[in-house]
């Protein structure tokens, strides 16, 4: 049986999440703050930590980084009703497997824990390249080997994704129209990227990210267009461009 902490200073989200795990076969151990949370994770084993990232005292990242410094393996999953791509991606570089956003279904919850139980524990001498791809709301996602070739005699640019949860897969098209592929190099300031392969290829898996932060669950008919670029595209290309 996997043994699960939660950290979180909403009393009720702890009870609703430690309920939620315990139906589900798990056993439970709960803690309100990060203090008191680091002092369980330090007393007990646990499979896999479940922790809010806004909290009094000590963050969630705080916590988090914490938690890697004392056990390179911990399985943690960060969870948050004000995160942002940007917090995601920090939590990632920090070391957490997913990234779910409240509220979150009984549903969601489950696909995310399976998820990162699912992954073999980090060795402490893991190279970075080689630790477990970050779900998010539980779902992982990998560019596809799948070509795109253009039957739509457009100027779109087309990517597959393979997007797996624990109970789920499914091939998920992401369309940049011309007309955002426009919008995209005027931002750039510039008619070609550089990598250029590479860089449309990120900007798709950035988009069908930032979906699945958002909705928690597949687009209609597994395909994304992407409509305009929103300010976390245009802050993503800004990066990309001036790394």
């Amino acid at each position: 049986m996997s043994r699960i902490l939660i950290i979180d200073d909403e009393n009720n989200i702890r009870l609703m999440v430690r309920l939620a795990l315990q139906a589900a076969g798990y056993e439970v151990e709960t803690a309100s703050d990060g203090t008191e949370g680091l002092e369980k994770f330090a007393s007990d084993n646990f499979d896999l930590v479940l922790l809010d990232q806004r909290m009094p005292g000590l963050d969630g990242l705080d916590v988090l980084r914490e938690m890697r410094r004392r056990n390179a393996s911990c399985r943690v999953v960060m969870i948050s009703a004000f995160g942002t791509i940007d917090l995601m991606n920090e939590a990632t570089k920090a070391g957490a497997l997913d990234f779910l956003r409240k509220p979150f279904t009984t549903e969601i919850l489950r696909e995310a824990v399976n998820s990162a139980l699912e992954n073999p524990p980090v060795s402490a001498n893991q190279m970075p390249d080689a630790l477990p791809k970050t779900s998010i709301n539980g779902f992982r996602l990998t560019s596809s080997t799948r070509s795109a070739p253009n039957t739509h005699n457009d100027s779109a640019i087309r990517r597959f994704f393979e997007v797996t949860s624990a109970h789920q897969s499914a091939t998920c098209e992401v369309v940049l129209p011309c007309y955002v592929v426009e919008a995209v190099k005027a931002q750039a300031d510039r008619e070609k990227m550089p990598d250029e392969q590479h860089f449309w290829l990120w900007l798709c898996e950035e988009s069908l990210a930032n979906y699945l932060w958002q909705n928690a669950e597949l687009p209609p008919q597994n395909t994304l267009q992407v409509e305009e670029l929103s300010t976390n595209l245009r802050r993503w290309i800004d990066a990309i461009l001036n790394k």
